[in-house]
């Protein structure tokens, strides 16, 4: 089964075509990278993959289940970090682990084995009573991929994981979701950086303006290319872009 299947789907703001009816099968058990640069439509894409923002058009199944007409089931089944993450933040952390599991049904000494599992893991047993108003960006990260696993989902959607992420951080988040997809589940994280896709991922979609330009394998995606973001700026036309015109001016200090 295709941990997601999305099929035609279309997103317009006013006169802006976001997403512009893209058809995208994504294997499951995958570390997935769906990568693009800045406006590509990819935040829009996973907001409408998990049910948090109705696409003009089109259908979108997770596991098996229409993300629209049964939500309740999908909702179960994934686990979101999105860009931008919203948290209680007069809550500690692990406080905001505890009122997380309880809201998705786990008996409170599963919740707390699970968070303390957790908290361990991801290095914040230490700020764990810390309010998370207080937490650092890295921090938040952190809290928040693990919000998104206590319920153990099958699929992981993560909107640019390592933004403003210290290389510690990120190290140890980069080890859990390691860990995570080397047990059968599937994650799919977007991204702008492509040596990061590179090294993580095994399968790559390229958007750009709203569609999906290649899909498949990494190796099938990067072809003959030396590295993925050779491939990528070829795909998305940005290969040999003059970025010196009308810029002999700068440098050298004049004014």
């Amino acid at each position: 089964m295709s941990a997601v299947r999305v099929q035609g789907l279309w997103k317009r703001f006013g006169e802006q075509i976001a997403v512009a009816g893209i058809d995208l099968e994504l294997p499951a058990g995958r570390f997935i990278g769906l990568v693009g640069p800045n406006g590509a439509g990819k935040t829009t894409t996973l907001s409408m993959v998990t049910g948090l923002l109705r696409p003009d058009q089109g259908t979108v199944e997770v596991v098996g289940h229409d993300v629209w007409r049964d939500p309740v089931e999908v909702k179960a089944r994934i686990g979101v970090l999105p860009e931008g993450l919203r948290l209680f933040e007069r809550l500690s952390g692990r406080e905001l682990l505890a009122y997380t599991g309880r809201l998705r049904g786990l008996p409170g000494a599963e919740v707390d084995k699970r968070a303390t599992q957790l908290l361990d893991v991801l290095d914040l047993a230490g700020a764990q009573h810390k309010l998370v108003v207080d937490y650092s960006t890295g921090m938040r990260k952190k809290i928040g991929l693990a919000a998104a696993l206590l319920h153990n989902p099958e699929v992981l959607f993560l909107d640019e994981p390592f933004e403003g992420v210290d290389p510690v951080s990120a190290q140890t988040i980069r080890g859990v979701l390691e860990r995570y997809t080397g047990s059968g589940a599937t994650v799919v994280f977007s991204s702008h950086v492509m040596e990061l896709v590179e090294s993580l991922c095994d399968w790559v979609a390229v958007m750009a303006a709203g569609r999906i330009r290649a899909h498949g394998p990494l190796a099938e995606v990067r072809g003959s290319a030396p590295t993925l973001q050779q491939a990528f700026l070829e795909l998305v036309g940005a290969h040999g872009r003059a970025t010196t015109t009308d810029l002999d001016w700068l440098g050298g200090g004049t004014r």
